[in-house]
């Protein structure tokens, strides 16, 4: 059987580039052949572009912005975890959102209230996923009890992480982010030590966050974009066999009711606690989000229904 050939845009931003890792892993799970072009590394798009190759694949507007930029005749495949209204999902979206309505261009959006907004002919709904060989439950007994990953960027966020740690004491907090947003938060910080205290540096790929993930007991949510999507790190979570509390969004039914959530921050405190204390309550809350995780949420399933949504 032919192997499909797809042209894949690996994107400068960090939450793009782990979401687009896991669509390059499935497709390749579906037996695809995947040219990977790296924004932020590779220089050489026009050598790229002179392979051969059958669909264009990218988070955002990436890949649309270069099949429209340099008239490639081949369909193309975009996945949006961004408002595709917005700049948060490129500083040009005005530009090419009218391309999105073409028949040979696929979209597919995170978030299902957001969809619901939408009438392309061709945009579907379609969660976060992630892959399963990579996102795994690793066996070791986490360093940290409670992890974040994400931005201090709004004075909301940052008091919120500030307060956790002051009332959680004797806890071990783990924060990952990039440098920049680091220096920012500690600049903005009421107690600049505790944001020292808890900083454990950079991850910008699956391999080193999937550890990480497996090092902390519980990961909380703040979800900051779409109205009623969950974010990347809930299905991370669950595949690592990690315990998610989110803040509440209405697509937390997609794990039935199973996956805590916390309506207020004297919530939070009180389930983190109480799940740290009861085992037995964490492992079956966890194993019940793995198992719907792994049902709906994987990354060669997912990718399968993407290029069936694209042959027709």
């Amino acid at each position: 059987m032919r192997k499909r050939k797809i042209l894949a845009i690996l994107p400068e931003s960090i939450g793009g580039r782990l979401t687009m890792s896991s669509i390059i892993d499935g497709f390749r799970q579906n037996d695809c052949n995947v040219i990977v072009y790296d924004e932020l590394f590779d220089k050489n798009l026009k050598q790229t572009l002179r392979r051969k190759f059958e669909y264009i694949a990218g988070y955002d507007y990436s890949g649309l912005k270069i099949k429209v930029d340099n008239n490639l005749d081949v369909p193309s495949i975009n996945y949006f975890s961004d408002d595709l209204r917005s700049k948060t999902s490129g500083p040009e979206w005005e530009k090419y959102l009218p391309f999105l309505e073409a028949d040979d261009n696929y979209t597919f959006y995170w978030d299902k209230i957001l969809t619901g907004y939408e009438n392309f002919k061709n945009i579907n709904y379609l969660p976060h996923f992630v892959n399963f060989d990579v996102y795994q439950d690793f066996g070791i007994e986490p360093e940290f009890d409670i992890m974040f990953a994400g931005r201090l960027d709004t004075d909301y966020r940052l008091s919120f992480f500030e307060e956790l740690i002051t009332k959680l004491p004797h806890l071990n907090i783990a924060w990952y982010a990039i440098d920049r947003h680091y220096r920012d938060a500690r600049e903005r910080a009421q107690y600049p030590e505790l944001i020292d205290l808890c900083y454990r540096g950079f991850i910008d790929n699956e391999q080193d966050m999937a550890k990480a993930i497996n090092n902390s007991k519980i990961l909380f949510n703040i979800n900051a974009q779409g109205i009623s999507s969950l974010n990347y790190r809930t299905f991370q979570a669950a595949a690592c066999k990690r315990l998610m509390i989110s803040d509440y969004r209405e697509e937390l039914a997609l794990f039935e009711g199973h996956m805590p959530f916390y309506e207020d921050f004297s919530d939070l405190i009180f389930k983190i606690e109480s799940y740290l204390e009861d085992k037995q309550a964490y492992q079956r809350v966890t194993e019940e989000c793995w198992q719907i995780a792994h049902q709906s949420h994987d990354s060669k399933k997912c990718t399968r229904y993407m290029l069936k949504t694209v042959r027709g």
